[in-house]
């Protein structure tokens, strides 16, 4: 774990793999956690260097006003785009999972020449908030079970993580795993203020991001070979919106795992880290 200065912003990253390696940037979803060691060390061992990193206002990164950010969804994008010139590994194979891969379809139309492929998991072509007419949106008797329950006390390590190893049930994800997840979570985020944990833990500081303008009209200019990954079981972003995104970015391949919700599994890690390798 190290932190790296973009645009003057402090960035909490870690890396697998030689320095000298073809770069990944894994933009995480909640936190880099998102991202499994597994699926790191496999890439690594493929050749690349991995660099899995915290957006802002999540991990090892600056954090600010958690209520109000005071930056936009193209700014997360910039971010990404000037974390790879200070890396030194220009151009880079982007990876971007859950509000990750928001990021990173932005940042690759924003500034295409940062970048030289694309993956996108378990995301969407749309802001957060209601989506378009013709892309599903979350399983609604799920997102009742999993935001009537009572939030637990973000101070308390085990409580928190038993809330994620709840949540995750509700998702058809492991909950040994995000329990396991949520505890290394607690443990790297700064400071165990309750609105800072919450953040950390569930994300909900992307909610109130600024979005606009749209971008989905935009993916057909995408020129960077792309891959989507897709858990069949996902019921935060169905299926159909990982289906939208790779039928509009030109030669996008489709990779949907059967047995998987919203997080990769360990047994698809080897089929997704393969498929990011023959991208570039």
């Amino acid at each position: 774990m190290t932190i790296v200065h973009a645009r003057g912003i402090a960035l909490g990253i870690e890396s697998f793999g030689d320095d000298d390696a073809p770069l990944v940037l894994l933009a995480g979803g909640t936190t880099m956690l998102s991202w499994p060691d597994a699926l790191c060390e496999r890439l690594a061992a493929g050749g690349r260097r991995a660099v899995r990193y915290d957006l802002r206002d999540s991990g090892e990164s600056t954090t600010a006003d958690l209520d109000a950010p005071a930056y936009t969804l193209r700014d997360l994008a910039a971010d990404a785009a000037a974390l790879v010139d200070a890396l030194g590994g220009r151009p880079a194979h982007l990876a971007g999972i859950g509000v990750g891969g928001m990021v990173a379809q932005v940042a690759v139309l924003d500034h295409p020449g940062a970048f030289s492929a694309l993956t996108l998991a378990g995301t969407r072509a749309v802001a957060p908030g209601p989506p378009d007419d013709d892309l599903p949106d979350h399983d609604q008797a799920t997102m009742n079970r999993l935001f009537t329950r009572p939030m637990p006390e973000w101070t308390d390590r085990e409580a928190v993580a038993e809330f994620a190893a709840a949540g995750a049930e509700i998702l058809g994800d492991d909950p040994v795993a995000a329990r396991a997840i949520a505890a290394r979570v607690w443990d790297r985020t700064p400071g165990t203020a309750p609105p800072v944990q919450m953040a950390n833990q569930m994300g909900l500081v992307f909610s109130r991001l600024d979005c606009t303008p749209r971008w989905r009209e935009r993916l057909t200019a995408i020129a960077v070979p792309t891959l989507v990954v897709h858990g069949r079981r996902n019921r935060f972003f169905p299926v159909g919106n990982g289906e939208a995104i790779a039928r509009e970015i030109p030669g996008a391949r489709l990779l949907v795992l059967e047995e998987a919700a919203t997080a990769i599994t360990d047994a698809a890690v080897g089929e997704v880290a393969d498929a990011m390798l023959t991208l570039g």
